[in-house]
């Protein structure tokens, strides 16, 4: 291929089942033209089974698309119609069932269709891309190789790139740098070995837990218990993520490993249990069913119980002692204790631990190419905090090395194979390190491999770090307790919260109002990026309210709920519940705790105030600002976006105006920019038709899931940038920052004349409201919340039509959000979900 660009116009996916059909999916989500193959239906309608497959696509959750709308750019197509369609494919990925010889086929029924430049990849998730490759032309063999997916493509960082024999060196470097920039992907590059890199070692991780699992007598959801976030793992933990995978797939996985790696020193622990051969048989797939390990009855969780063969409650109690352990002590303190402990709990614990580090340091050089690729294959792949290896180097290299060599010894690991010869030269080493400044463990050379140097990875300005690697945020312009502004040696200032989920409060109001005065005089734009995600759970009064130090009088009160988690994590299943999830994060957003027990509702009105002279200022200020948005942005997190010049956003943001569901509304300029959107978007001079749709994402706490629908919700203007890879953002923003202050860039001129909708606006939704609270629908509070809502973003009771300026509306989101502030139905919505974590329905 040489230095020819590579450009995908057109994608083929070959076979619309589970994984197809979201390969297909996560092509259009960055809007690259996918057609979607599969065998042919009845006669007189040969694609039905793509369009079945394409229909399910829009009911799946989490949603394979990032809006339903991109399904229709999904072409459905059938192998005895549409080949001579894959002459114009740029890129063609075979997904189709794990079976050699149905694969082998259909690639010679497909090959003397693809076009030129076709690249051919298959989606196998461990068959071997050499065989397969043998039943491709030898002609089109430098343009076929592997791209594994994992399930579910949109939210899994990981695809493993596996090269055949004979793959181009430039079409797998051009490959690589698609799925890195277009579609979001961290790419590993893995050898042709059974399962390649990710599978391998979290297959094998599974097995490992369930054979001590079943040696220390627990059940499966004591397993669950300990196996989870616990130790940095994903709450489906073991068993909950076999129900995910599907038993039947967990099984197929593991005898590919029992029948093509007859000499890994492990063999023999590579067998299908029979109590899952069991479920299996009994057709308990896994959540595909809704029966598996676990099962739902009615409210209730029941797991599979092996001495009962039925199932029971689920329970799965941790040890309060090794539960406070593992939460607050030192990766070397807790491994010590482990090792040490009598306890079964823990001992089980350094039991999958040890065997787990034995395997991963005795398969390296037979998998991956250094460290660096195996831990984050299995972080990006099965979404653990940290890699083996990195778990290994943080509780001390030399001192687990010589526990494994003891226990290898006392015939307590799983095999009697030797730790190899680089382990204890490294333990022997004076940093002890697989992971540094200077690169990973390569066991070939014996020495660190830097990260490739690809032009692709020079837009990751910091790009995924691993323990050992150190990150240098540029250099400090100036730095407060709240907030810190640097730059990376260009003109481009960047502004990085430094609170907790980066909240908002008084100190970090007063540093973004710092920093645009120094951007202002110095800088030619300022960016808004956190170092790590979220981009903003919003605003946080605990600063303007000063809580009274704790008495008696307050000794039972309840503490605060936990931080909320990533949203990277568990594939968004927080948002199943939306309510909830929506109502949750507003009482940590605004901590209102505070304001509730200490009554100063003067000075929150003060910090409202601060509030919205901030958006403000981010809106005309005079240079440029752009809002780099990851993970959450929600509510004053939100109208700070929807108040900066700019937004770069990755495709997995989650924005939005959450603020009625603790009975509160925006009061950061959020309503006044959806008035002034409406406004200027309005048809003869009427911005209701428009105003009321933007009412609704406001009084429903709308959420949008994703960045594309953050721009149909209107939180993001068209104009906004969605970014696929969240390690381009930075790199992004800054050249969408500079690319307006190259263009001379001046602040929008204020708007004074603002045409509201006013009283009439107001009653055509309160008589909605009126339908809605007689249909008991709404309770009275709804309706009162969403009456004030109706009564700012109309402008208030003036004639339609009447002219008013921005810091109108800012009065009007002021006094109403006050106003509920003060009524003790929202003070107890807001107490009930501090409690609970539950909306309250009053």
């Amino acid at each position: 291929m040489g230095d020819q660009r590579f450009l995908v116009r057109k994608a083929a996916v070959l076979g619309a089942g589970v994984m197809g059909a979201q390969i297909a999916a996560h092509l259009v989500n960055a809007n690259i033209e996918t057609l979607l193959f599969e065998l042919p239906g009845a006669a007189d309608n040969p694609n039905a089974n793509v369009i079945k497959a394409v229909e399910k696509l829009k009911k799946q959750e989490p949603a394979p698309l990032s809006v339903k709308a991109k399904a229709t750019c999904i072409q459905a197509a059938n192998y005895d119609q549409h080949l001579e369609l894959l002459k114009d494919c740029d890129l063609v990925i075979e997904a189709i069932a794990e079976r050699m010889d149905w694969k082998r086929d259909l690639y010679t029924k497909v090959a003397p269709h693809l076009g030129e430049h076709t690249i051919f990849a298959s989606n196998t998730s461990g068959l071997s891309i050499n065989q397969l490759a043998e039943a491709f032309p030898e002609a089109l063999r430098h343009r076929f190789c592997g791209i594994h997916f994992f399930n579910p493509p949109r939210y899994m960082h990981l695809v493993e790139l596996i090269p055949c024999r004979a793959s181009d060196a430039d079409m797998l470097d051009h490959l690589e740098g698609f799925l890195v920039t277009h579609l979001g992907k961290g790419v590993i590059r893995a050898k042709d070995t059974p399962n390649f890199i990710a599978n391998r070692i979290g297959v094998f991780s599974l097995l490992a837990t369930m054979h001590h699992g079943q040696a220390f007598g627990f059940g499966f959801d004591r397993v669950d218990a300990l196996t989870g976030s616990l130790i940095g793992r994903p709450k489906s933990a073991t068993f909950r993520t076999a129900d995910v995978v599907g038993l039947d797939t967990l099984a197929h996985v593991i005898n590919t490993m029992r029948d093509t790696l007859p000499d890994d020193a492990w063999h023999r622990y590579f067998a299908v249990p029979d109590w899952l051969q069991g479920l299996i048989q009994a057709g308990a797939l896994g959540e595909k069913v809704k029966r598996g390990v676990y099962q739902k009855v009615k409210n209730e969780i029941h797991v599979f119980d092996l001495p009962s063969q039925a199932y029971r409650l689920s329970a799965g109690e941790v040890n309060e002692d090794l539960k406070r352990l593992l939460k607050y002590s030192s990766p070397t303190e807790k491994f010590a204790a482990l090792r040490n402990s009598y306890e079964p709990q823990a001992q089980f614990l350094w039991s999958i631990f040890r065997d787990l580090f034995h395997y991963c340091a005795v398969q390296l050089e037979a998998i991956a190419d250094n460290a660096r690729d195996l831990d984050l294959a299995v972080r990006w792949g099965f979404g653990w905090n940290q890699g083996p290896f990195e778990i290994w180097q943080a509780a001390g290299w030399k001192q687990i090395a010589d526990w494994i060599q003891e226990d290898i010894a006392a015939g307590k690991s799983m095999s009697q194979a030797p730790l190899p010869q680089w382990v204890m030269a490294i333990a022997a080493s004076e940093t002890q390190r697989v992971h540094s400044a200077q690169g990973s463990f390569a066991p070939l050379s014996g020495k660190p491999q830097l990260r490739s140097r690809l032009p692709v990875y020079q837009r990751q300005l910091f790009p995924d770090r691993l323990t050992g690697e150190e990150a240098t945020y540029g250099e400090t312009i100036f730095e407060t307790d709240a907030v810190r502004l640097w730059h990376t040696g260009d003109k481009i200032a960047i502004l990085s919260f430094k609170s907790k989920m980066h909240t908002i409060g008084i100190d970090v109001l007063q540093g973004i109002q710092q920093a645009i005065k120094e951007a202002e005089q110095n800088w030619r734009a300022l960016v808004i990026w956190q170092t790590e995600p979220p981009f903003s759970a919003g605003a946080n009064l605990q600063k303007a309210t000063e809580r009274p130090k704790p008495d008696a009088q307050h000794a039972g009160a309840p503490p605060a709920p936990p931080a909320p988690p990533s949203a990277f994590q568990s594939f968004l299943k927080k948002f199943k519940k939306s309510a909830q999830a929506t109502v949750l994060h507003v009482a940590h957003e605004l901590d209102l705790a505070d304001v509730l027990m200490a009554k100063k509702l003067a000075e929150v009105d003060g910090m409202i105030q601060l509030f919205q002279q901030t958006s403000q200022a981010l809106r005309y200020s005079m240079i440029p600002t752009v809002a780099a948005v990851d993970g959450l942005a929600l509510g004053g997190g939100c109208e700070f976006v929807m108040h900066c010049d700019r937004a770069v956003a990755t495709l997995e943001s989650y924005i939005g105006l959450v603020e009625v569901g603790v009975g509160l509304l925006p009061a950061g300029g959020g309503c006044k920019e959806f008035a002034m959107r409406a406004a200027q978007n309005a048809k003869d001079g009427d911005p209701f038709p428009q105003l009321k749709y933007y009412f609704q994402t406001v009084a429903m706490a709308e959420l949008a899931k994703s960045a594309e629908q953050a721009k149909e919700l209107g939180y993001l203007r068209l104009a906004d940038t969605v970014v696929m890879h969240r390690f381009e953002l930075l790199h992004v923003a800054k050249a969408q920052a500079l690319a307006l202050a190259e263009a001379g860039y001046r602040p929008p001129l204020r708007a004074r004349e603002i045409p509201v909708a006013g009283n009439t606006g107001i009653a055509t939704i309160q008589s909605q409201l009126v339908n809605m609270r007689e249909g008991g629908f709404i309770s009275e509070h709804d309706n009162l919340i969403a009456s004030k809502v109706a009564h700012v973003m109309c402008g208030g009771d003036l004639t339609p039509g009447s002219l008013v300026d921005e810091d109108w509306f800012l009065e009007l989101e002021r006094a109403a959000f006050m106003a509920l502030l003060a009524t003790e139905k929202t003070q107890a919505r807001i107490e009930h979900t501090l409690k609970t974590g539950k909306p309250l329905r009053n």
